[in-house]
């Protein structure tokens, strides 16, 4: 993959870039451009979901690179993910072929089980993510094993070359360790320096388990909690990630997202603005000491910024 940066070697044996292009809440007007021009800055890795209604736009902007000549569709790492109404394993393959035909691709390079938590067939995602005393009435009670079963026929199938999961905790990936034929390439969590998670990042690790981080840079485009809708400390104007950022030359994004790296994680920060998406990418001339990599880990002071109070009451809530 010429241009991607470092790699891991997933348990399914498929190379995957660490530096991706996270398109959560970019508008499909302007993740268009955003892909294309990741792509051009070097970036190999795109991840995005069927919830988030931009896969038409993500997969056009790939296919247009492709036909510039600038890549290969093998040479680009796409990432889709398995909606929270989908988990009933006949309802798995419904769900991948309108995933890859929103992205006008033949495959993905990795599908992830998006939730741990599942909602009845047919539910919006409207109703998902309204705020209601009812939302229990919506709940299903999908054990992810069984969804996890209905995944590794899509790998049979060569609809994904990999597949894995998001938002899942040590113990749920343990179950499905151990009633998997194929294991979980990827847990993708939201992981930052106020959320180090250093347990989970252990357990990946030894289970070879690839851990992906979401709201790699703290969610900076959240001044306020997803959960409480308090205001919440913002990570890149620490003091002391500040102050590293200083000592490299570096921005503090730059930092948060090497240390990311020289964590051995892999990291998908999201913007739509092409300056952004191409300093984001201008990682791969330093890397971080053990010292300051230790630094950054004391700030840990288990801060969700996404998701921490949502679906609390489902029987399959991870946190």
């Amino acid at each position: 993959m010429a241009g991607a940066g470092p790699t891991a070697v997933l348990s399914s044996g498929k190379k995957m870039p660490l530096l991706g292009l996270g398109t959560w809440q970019s508008k499909a007007e302007e993740v268009y451009n955003a892909v294309k021009v990741a792509i051009d800055a070097g970036y190999r890795h795109i991840d995005t979901a069927w919830v988030y209604k931009n896969e038409k736009e993500v997969g056009q902007a790939i296919k247009e690179k492709i036909a510039e000549g600038k890549i290969k569709r093998e040479d680009v790492f796409v990432t889709t993910k398995l909606f929270y109404t989908f988990h009933r394993p006949e309802r798995v393959r419904e769900a991948m072929l309108k995933s890859i035909g929103r992205l006008g691709l033949d495959y993905v390079d990795l599908y992830l089980i998006h939730n741990p938590q599942c909602f009845k067939y047919g539910t919006s995602p409207a109703e998902v993510f309204k705020p209601s005393a009812d939302l229990e009435r919506l709940f299903d009670d999908v054990d992810h094993v069984d969804t996890w079963k209905a995944m590794e026929s899509l790998v049979d199938e060569g609809l994904a070359k990999s597949i894995g999961v998001s938002n899942f905790n040590s113990q749920q990936l343990e179950r499905l360790l151990q009633n998997c034929r194929i294991k979980p390439a990827v847990n993708q969590v939201e992981l930052h320096p106020y959320l180090a998670q250093q347990d989970l990042v252990d357990f990946c690790k030894k289970n070879n388990i690839l851990l992906t981080a979401f709201s790699a840079l703290g969610a900076p485009a959240r001044p306020k909690s997803f959960a409480s809708g308090e205001e919440e400390p913002v990570l890149m104007e620490d003091p002391s990630v500040v102050a590293i950022a200083k000592k490299y030359g570096k921005s503090s994004a730059q930092v948060l997202l090497r240390y990311h790296l020289d964590r051995g994680v892999s990291a998908i920060p999201k913007s739509v603005t092409p300056s952004r998406i191409q300093a984001n990418f201008d990682i791969m001339n330093f890397s971080l000491s053990k010292e300051d990599l230790a630094s950054l880990g004391q700030l840990d002071r288990k801060l969700r910024y996404v998701g921490a109070n949502l679906f609390v009451k489902h029987k399959f809530f991870p946190f």
